[in-house]
């Protein structure tokens, strides 16, 4: 099953709290549509539903708020996962070494440069918008280039520019990206096991590097 990282967060939440029920599932018409672009400056409304993405993603990572509001754990949550057609995603994650938080607010993302060298998750990748038990082995490039806005999610304010990501960010990145585009990862399932490399995980050291 795909990996997934357990981070002790905890956040304030008022009525707009993202459970399980906001997130709609294969079968509705807004994941299969191709999302809007985002107006900028952000509006409070969009800057708000970010934040209340973020913290979707923070709850699913910690073990006592995903029992206590049945989340399924996840790393990432794009907008029209939450019935918003809108090129906007957040992601948070620790690279495949434990060493690097990616923690990013995306918005009007365009990936411009796609490896050749592929990758993959060994267990396969799954999908909050998918059934629980579904899963598969996608191809990802190895190495991404991609231009948005990174949004600081306290201030509302972001900065346009370029990133590369690699490794396992970068799978969630293509995997969050594809949300965009009104695709699947279940639209992209290898018959058959790749000959590409796979991502490769740390042995764990922590208890929460065991919690993988």
């Amino acid at each position: 099953m795909l990996y997934f990282f357990i981070f002790i967060c905890y956040n304030l939440f008022g009525d707009s709290m993202l459970t399980m029920k906001d997130v709609i599932q294969d079968g509705h018409p807004t994941l299969r549509k191709r999302a809007k672009e985002v107006k900028w400056p952000l509006s409070e409304k969009n800057l708000n539903k970010l934040r209340d993405m973020m913290a979707f993603i923070e709850n699913s990572q910690n073990d006592e708020m995903a029992e206590k509001y049945n989340l399924r754990p996840g790393v990432g949550l794009a907008a029209p996962q939450i019935n918003k057609s809108l090129k906007m995603f957040c992601m948070k994650t620790l690279d495949e070494d434990f060493e690097i938080m990616h923690q990013y607010a995306v918005v009007n993302p365009k990936i411009i440069s796609f490896s050749e060298a592929k990758t993959y998750l060994p267990g396969g990748e799954g999908c909050l918008s998918v059934d629980e038990e579904t899963t598969g082995i996608v191809l990802r490039s190895k190495k991404i280039r991609a231009n948005a806005y990174f949004v600081d999610l306290e201030t509302g304010k972001g900065v346009y520019k370029e990133m590369k990501l690699s490794g396992y960010p970068g799978i969630v990145f293509q995997h969050e990206y594809d949300h965009l585009l009104g695709i699947l990862f279940i639209d992209k399932i290898e018959p058959n096991m790749p000959k590409a490399s796979p991502i490769q995980f740390k042995l764990p050291e922590t208890k929460e590097e065991e919690n993988l």
